[in-house]
């Protein structure tokens, strides 16, 4: 009972790690365990773009680290992110080489489905607690930067999902780096395979308070594999329908992959196959094939599907690449030949016309040339045998002609009062 004497509500708490998938935190793609009639009730309480979280943290160390080199290959090339990582900042978790993560995921859950669950008197009293503890979330653990946080309200539990980047800060190298056993020694969890777990316990600490405050008495987490994750069917259950969401979100993303590829190798032929990238084509897509065969393949071979299906996703590139550059050298060329064809079809005709034309002419010259002949024959007979007829008809010839610009000269006069009438102006 409580200092009231009311009668506590025990509920088990969960507090684990996440595999990490924004896009289904976000609700980028809807699981078929979620109600999406409820998701507005979802609660946002931070989300920024991972690309844009690591700049904000590490950009500026990067820059001081850079300056601080006398070799170009010991320089950082590139965002810090794709340093660490070798691809552009993406919505699933990245492991670099020394095992570094991209960033890490803790899912968080008061009760189960039964106590605690949609439709329950319990449901929103839990939701309650999980938006407390989030709110103060931040201000405990300073290096753990949280960019993405989300208390899902439309799946068959309220939980929460926190993800966050650990800074660490260092003597040696570049100054501020993602480093998640440092971050927890600043933070006062010591050393060792145990500060997570001694972190884990102060954050269950935390939220076994805020249950007590609320009327609800926390049973201790159940250990499993180290870690305070509870064994629970409902728990394995939504486990398994992320799974199954990351399953179908690889499937369909290598779906479209092996399209593009296809597509672009089938026209290599014309461009002289690569023959190599064809067969890293084949070779990755095979390994796929094998990794996506089960829910469990899928776990234990997550990072090498996504290597595979950057793999997939550069050699589409690159053969994409050189179709469209075929494709616009060979639209080029036949556009071209098009316009050519039609300049010398159009320069054909207007040969045509002017040969037509210049016969039409030749031969209207030729008729007034024998007119004129015979005008100049006529004249001369005239003048020969009657010199005053001649000289007769060319003053009547002249007469007329001076009438005729006589009369052009007056249409020309009248014209505009012409206008003026049919305008009503007059």
């Amino acid at each position: 009972m409580d200092k009231k004497g009311k009668t506590m509500k025990q509920k088990r708490i969960s507090f684990g790690q996440g595999k990490g998938s924004l896009t289904h935190n976000n609700r980028e793609f809807v699981a078929d365990n979620v109600d999406p009639l409820r998701t507005p009730q979802n609660i946002t309480f931070v989300r920024q773009p991972i690309g844009e979280a690591y700049d904000q943290l590490f950009k500026e160390s990067t820059e001081r680290y850079n300056a601080r080199q006398k070799r170009n290959d010991r320089m950082i090339h590139g965002s810090y992110y794709e340093h660490l990582f070798g691809v552009k900042p993406c919505n699933t978790v990245r492991t670099a080489a020394d095992k570094r993560k991209s960033f890490y995921e803790d899912v968080v859950q008061i009760g189960k489905m039964e106590d605690s669950g949609y439709g329950t008197e319990d449901f929103q009293l839990v939701a309650d607690c999980l938006k407390e503890y989030m709110e103060g979330f931040q201000n405990r653990n300073l290096n753990f930067y949280v960019f993405n946080a989300v208390l899902h309200m439309d799946e068959a539990t309220p939980h929460l999902h926190i993800d966050y980047i650990p800074v660490g800060h260092y003597k040696r190298g570049q100054d501020t780096q993602n480093g998640i056993a440092q971050a927890l020694k600043e933070m006062g969890f010591g050393e060792g395979k145990q500060a997570i777990a001694r972190w884990r316990a102060a954050e269950v600490e935390v939220l076994n308070k805020i249950c007590l405050e609320h009327g609800i008495k926390p049973l201790a987490p159940e250990k499993a594999r180290g870690t305070l994750e509870i064994p629970e069917y409902k728990e394995k259950r939504r486990q398994a329908d992320e799974l199954a969401e990351q399953n179908a979100q690889a499937e369909a993303e290598l779906s479209k992959k092996v399209e593009q590829i296809n597509r672009a190798l089938k026209y290599l032929p014309d461009l002289h196959k690569n023959e190599k990238a064809e067969h890293e084509f084949l070779v990755a897509v095979s390994e796929l094939h094998d990794m996506l065969k089960s829910g469990m393949s899928i776990l234990r071979n997550k990072d090498s599907i996504i290597s595979r299906i950057d793999t997939l996703e550069s050699l589409t590139k690159k053969a994409m690449d050189k179709q469209g550059k075929a494709d616009l050298t060979i639209y080029d060329l036949r556009r071209r030949g098009e316009e050519v064809t039609a300049e010398l079809d159009d320069a054909l005709d207007k040969l045509k016309a002017v040969r037509s034309e210049k016969s039409q002419l030749s031969s209207e010259l030729q008729t007034v040339k024998a007119e004129n002949r015979e005008y100049a024959e006529i004249c001369a007979i005239l003048e020969r045998i009657a010199p005053d007829i001649l000289i007769q008809a060319k003053a009547l010839v002249q007469e007329e002609k001076e009438q005729r610009q006589r009369e052009q000269a007056q249409q020309i006069e009248h014209q505009p009062t012409k206008k003026k009438r049919s305008w009503g102006l007059e």
